[in-house]
């Protein structure tokens, strides 16, 4: 489907069922309506073959439906001009991939994720977006961050410059304005020699709202709906526009699954996230279901599970629902899915002005919450939804007029390393790591002169990540399986808990939520334990107390924990 290369030039397939004639013009046949009209091959597809058509040629599809006639940018173009210019011939034989399939996606135990947004994620070049070139250049900032997967929210063409990506125009391009199809390639490349696995966000709960080709794409249309690739009935309405496709087609199935098909095998993507998958299943997100998008959520899960092994899928699902990441029958085969049974009660425990008013019990269950196993969630306190729109950065949350001061540090710290030690997936998100304390938009990048400001508490982040990955050799524990509540003490504000793997190897994680320092006696298997890391050390922040927090001797199974205030302290046994 779509324009492909052929011995000496292009062929062109395209899905048509209503349209009369198909024709294709471009810089090959000097835009001419005559020169290569398409054959109907039956079930509504349209096939021709175009000698001298080559890679970079500009090129449309002319539809003619009774005395209508339009021209269309094909819906599957690998490149375009723009939203509402002309499709790009593309070969993605021609892009030299230098040895990557030496690259293997890290497991889930193993993953560290930096979400993060193209076109905020610096200045670019011009004064304008950044772009994929300019992300490549900061991958050594990355590495040196330890992370080991970066998610990029989407780049499939969308209608002007600035957007967070989620009014997909043409889901088989990638966006002019961040380099277009090379320069993804060029990304991902790169940040595999790199040793950095990249997820692609993907949105086909709805399409568009504008800038839509595929809009009543051959002329026909029901109730003045969207046409072939839509419901034409109440299904086809979401929180973005009537433009929810409609799953029962297998055609618009298939086109959803070619596309996610081709991140992973033409871009050499590790994974997909799949955008609010409840409004693929539900008409508004929660009731009014549609099973066909249930299923074809289940065959991209099926997809990437059977063609591409070890890559991932993970769902914004946020409805505490463990058959997204079942495999059993009637899972949706999801590998993972991001956790609102974490970041909701951990962002409140941070955010909350009073230490008395903090729910630990809350926190306790969201550290042990888990739907199939301990790796099937993604964990975090800031992402794109959770620092925008009228919420903030955790450091502005907790302490508006003041977002570098104390206590916005402690506690923005202290989200950090629940987030970094707490089983599953652990996501941050871009400028989390120096205490970005702008709220998203994705027109006001990244403040990057707080990357030398907070330069310490980066490196607070470099170790917890560092830790999590077991980078020292010291802390398999963190990326087992297993989590055991040591201590839930509602009163002194303590959670304590150990990780560990099926093995047996320990790593014992005690956080004070309030504004005190601590102590308070605990059960620990054992005999004595090391402190390797102390969220309240000096050399973090000039802020911080250094509070003496030292190594733990456990005598009749019991030991002392001493805390600072709002501190996270890592321990390994001696």
């Amino acid at each position: 489907m779509g324009a492909f290369p052929i011995d000496r030039g292009f062929a062109f397939r395209v899905w048509a069922p209503n349209a009369d004639a198909v024709a294709v013009v471009g810089d090959f046949n000097g835009w001419d309506a005559q020169a290569h009209p398409l054959e109907h091959e039956g079930n509504g597809h349209w096939y021709a073959e175009v000698p001298g058509a080559e890679h970079g040629h500009e090129y449309k599809l002319l539809l003619t439906a009774g005395e209508s006639t339009f021209f269309r940018i094909d819906p599957r173009a690998q490149a375009v001009t723009n939203s509402v210019g002309n499709g790009i011939l593309y070969d993605h034989g021609r892009f030299d991939w230098d040895g990557d399939e030496r690259f293997d996606t890290p497991g889930q135990h193993q993953l560290v994720v930096y979400e993060t947004h193209i076109g905020s994620f610096m200045r670019g070049d011009n004064g304008g977006p950044s772009d994929l070139n300019n992300l490549t250049g900061r991958l050594d900032y990355l590495v040196g961050l330890g992370v080991n997967a970066v998610e990029l929210m989407p780049l499939m063409e969308f209608a002007g410059d600035y957007s967070w990506g989620y009014n997909p125009a043409h889901i088989f391009a990638v966006e002019h304005t961040y380099g277009g199809p090379d320069a993804l390639k060029t990304f991902i490349r790169e940040a595999h020699r790199h040793g950095i696995a990249v997820i692609v966000d993907v949105v086909y709960n709805h399409f568009g709202p504008s800038d839509l080709s595929l809009w009543q794409f051959d002329g026909w249309s029901e109730n003045g709906k969207g046409g072939i690739y839509f419901y034409n009935d109440h299904r086809s309405s979401t929180p973005w526009g009537d433009t929810r496709p409609d799953y029962g087609r297998q055609e618009v199935r298939d086109f959803v699954l070619d596309n996610a098909r081709m991140w992973l095998r033409d871009y050499h993507a590790d994974g997909l996230r799949l955008d609010m998958t409840p409004y693929m299943r539900y008409v508004d997100g929660f009731s009014g279901a549609i099973p066909q998008g249930w299923s074809l959520m289940r065959e991209v899960g099926e997809v990437v599970r059977t063609e591409f092994p070890g890559r991932i899928t993970i769902a914004e699902d946020l409805h505490n629902d463990a058959a997204v990441t079942a495999t059993r029958q009637g899972g949706a085969g999801m590998h993972a899915q991001w956790d609102s049974e974490f970041v909701h009660p951990v962002r409140q425990a941070l955010i909350t002005p009073a230490d008395e008013q903090r729910s630990i019990p809350a926190v306790a269950r969201a550290v042990v919450h888990q739907y199939n196993h301990a790796f099937d969630r993604v964990i975090y306190t800031e992402s794109h939804d959770e620092v925008s729109n009228g919420k903030a950065r955790i450091t502005s949350e907790v302490q508006g007029d003041n977002p570098s001061g104390w206590h916005a540090q402690k506690r923005a710290t202290l989200g950090a390393a629940l987030v970094l030690t707490a089983p599953g997936i652990p996501m941050l998100f871009q400028g989390q790591e120096f205490l970005e304390d702008e709220w998203f938009r994705d027109t006001v990048p990244l403040d990057w002169e707080r990357a030398w400001a907070f330069r310490d508490i980066t490196q607070m982040f470099r170790d917890l990540i560092r830790m999590r990955r077991n980078l020292a050799g010291r802390t398999p524990g963190l990326s087992g399986p297993n989590t055991t509540l040591v201590t839930l003490d509602d009163d002194a504000n303590v959670i304590a808990f150990v990780r560990s793997t099926d093995d047996g190897r320990h790593v014992l994680v005690a956080l004070n939520l309030t504004g005190e320092p601590v102590q308070r006696e605990v059960e620990l298997p054992g005999g004595s334990w090391t402190l390797i890391f102390n969220s309240d050390a000096r050399r973090y922040s000039q802020l911080f107390g250094d509070h003496p927090t030292a190594d733990l001797e456990v005598r009749d199974g019991r030991s002392v924990l001493d805390l600072g205030p709002y501190s996270a302290v890592v321990y390994v046994p001696a």
